[in-house]
């Protein structure tokens, strides 16, 4: 008899995909706890470290997520759409929205761990921003919290001279945050431009998104461009993959 691509696949993954599909059609509700490893492997008949492979699988898709001492349950967090054409609009930020609001509805975003600084320019910041090593710039840290869950830390660089005395130095920006502050000063983003990434966190990174094990995280490095091409903001963010869903709608 002929060998299917399934019967090929690891035990561990034909026992994942089995409980991803059990998942999908509702037998296992958001906050559900999840068969457990003696439970895999009485069902299946498999070693423990296969069904704990299984189990790996889903925590890693970010489907589930490990609670220490009681168990894997489907993970009840709702993945953040993350508009990136819509939220970045003169639309939002200009008539004083939080770029945030394109992207949680009616979710709640608290934003805490805020730290506001003065540092000497790293070296390819200074590149970016297009101003000397030894140049100034104000840095804007952050931790955005969605329905009580961390989802994206976020630093940005913006140089000083231009910001200085602006609220863009003070915890709370005010009406439309950074961007309108900007345009206040005569340097209104025009054009932004993201580069996106991919790797596993760091330990300082994992404890502060509260990640479950071998979930990687997403890296975003946003410019900002006044007029004429000026670099006026560089934004460089880390998202927990399994919270969102990276969304581009653009016409043709």
């Amino acid at each position: 008899m002929a060998t299917t691509g399934g019967d090929r696949q690891p035990k561990y993954q034909r026992i994942a995909n089995t409980l991803r599909e059990a998942i999908q059609a509702g037998e296992y509700a958001p906050g559900d706890r999840l068969p457990g490893e003696n439970d895999l492997m009485s069902t299946h008949g498999v070693a423990r470290m296969t069904a704990r492979q299984a189990l790996g699988v889903l925590q890693t898709e970010g489907i589930a997520e490990s609670r220490k001492g009681a168990g894997v349950f489907v993970r009840a967090f709702r993945p953040l759409r993350r508009r990136g054409i819509q939220r970045l609009s003169r639309e939002q930020w200009g008539a004083g929205r939080s770029i945030w609001s394109a992207d949680i509805e009616d979710r709640t975003l608290v934003v805490d761990q805020v730290a506001v600084t003065e540092e000497q320019a790293p070296e390819r910041i200074a590149r970016m921003l297009d101003i000397t090593s030894e140049g100034a710039v104000c840095v804007r840290s952050r931790r955005f919290v969605l329905d009580g869950k961390p989802v994206l830390l976020a630093t940005s660089y913006l140089p000083a001279a231009l910001v200085a005395g602006s609220a863009i130095t003070q915890e709370d920006t005010g009406p439309g945050g950074t961007y309108a502050r900007l345009g206040e000063l005569g340097a209104k983003p025009v054009h932004f431009r993201e580069e996106v990434r991919s790797r596993m966190p760091s330990q300082d990174e994992a404890s502060r998104l509260n990640l479950s094990m071998g979930t990687p995280v997403i890296l975003i490095c946003r410019t900002a461009f006044a007029d004429e091409g000026r670099a006026v903001e560089v934004n460089e963010m880390t998202l927990d993959s399994a919270s969102y869903v990276l969304e581009y709608d653009f016409d043709a």
